[in-house]
């Protein structure tokens, strides 16, 4: 599967890819891609999505289909709400708001393990997803998911890994200083307390219906989802917000990719050496790249990369 699009300042290329082991098997590829853009013009929001079902899972590739599309359901049902806590650095609201919107598509998920009689820790997936606004003055980069997978920067041709430890959030990597140059925003007159994220229905990426009733504290949940646990199967909630720069590469991979860019030097050196341009490749080059095989890794691989202009 391919994606390539230009917002703004960003390129994007994006593969999702069956790894050797599902071919040798004659299994479906267990990674899903999903990019979508809400909006239009530069108050677009462009959303990447990437999840991997659990090995030897039954229908592990469905599960992680649909955690992205519920995940993308909810971003675009809060669209107007995120653009404007990106574009104002409004790092806490960010955080707290998806973080409960990734826990409710996990409460989906463990709903339908027990509808189908299933173990929760089989029908579940690692997910991983990158927030980009297309405003070319706004330079803020949000990252957020569970689970296993990568996600690293491209910077004067040297990556850096900006994989952020659970406990951590996001204590690396630039702070976000509204529009990214520098500086903070610009003084605001108070505004009124504002809902949390609302949960949108997964079949449509309509705004929901306001809360008649809205709890005050953005930081709180007046209907949390049962158990809202996803750390018990894929590890801690993940987020970072930082300010990318013109020359950036950001990738964000599925772990069939991310664990041989850690693990083999020359594949790491190989893919800063293709992708340290100042254009993106063209998408046949780039799946090409992303499928560069280092031996004793054949998980699918997965790989969305942003180019920063």
């Amino acid at each position: 599967m391919l994606e390539g699009a230009r917002y703004g300042t960003l390129t994007l290329r994006a593969a999702s890819l069956r790894g050797g082991s599902a071919r040798y098997r004659g299994e479906p590829r267990r990674d899903a891609l999903l990019a979508v853009r809400f909006g239009f013009g530069d108050s677009a929001l462009v959303l990447v999505a990437v999840a991997s079902g659990q090995p030897a899972a039954p229908g592990a590739h469905r599960v992680a289909r649909e955690l992205c599309e519920w995940i993308a359901a909810a971003v675009g049902g809060n669209q107007a709400r995120l653009t404007e806590d990106i574009h104002t650095a409004n790092r806490g609201a960010l955080s707290s708001g998806l973080h409960r919107l990734t826990d409710r598509a996990y409460g989906r998920l463990r709903a339908g393990a027990t509808v189908r009689g299933l173990a929760p820790a089989d029908h579940t997936a690692s997910v991983r997803c990158l927030l980009l606004p297309a405003h070319p003055a706004c330079r803020t980069r949000v990252f957020f998911g569970v689970g296993d997978g990568g996600l690293f920067r491209l910077r004067d041709g040297v990556w850096q890994d900006l994989e952020p430890a659970g406990g951590e959030r996001d204590t690396a990597g630039g702070p976000v200083l509204g529009y990214g140059g520098g500086r903070p925003p610009a003084q605001q007159p108070p505004q009124p307390p504002q809902p949390p994220y609302e949960q949108a229905d997964p079949a449509s990426a309509a705004p929901s219906a306001p809360d008649p009733d809205p709890d005050p504290d953005p930081g709180s949940d007046p209907t949390p989802a049962p158990d809202p646990d996803p750390a018990r199967a894929h590890g801690p909630f993940r987020f970072r917000a930082s300010v990318a720069r013109p020359g950036d590469t950001l990738l964000l991979c599925s772990a069939g990719l991310a664990e041989p860019l850690r693990g083999e030097a020359a594949f790491a050196d190989r893919l800063a050496e293709r992708w340290d341009t100042a254009e993106a490749p063209g998408l046949a080059a780039f799946l090409a790249d992303a499928q560069t095989g280092v031996k004793g890794y054949a998980d699918d691989r997965t790989a969305a990369a942003v180019w920063e202009a």
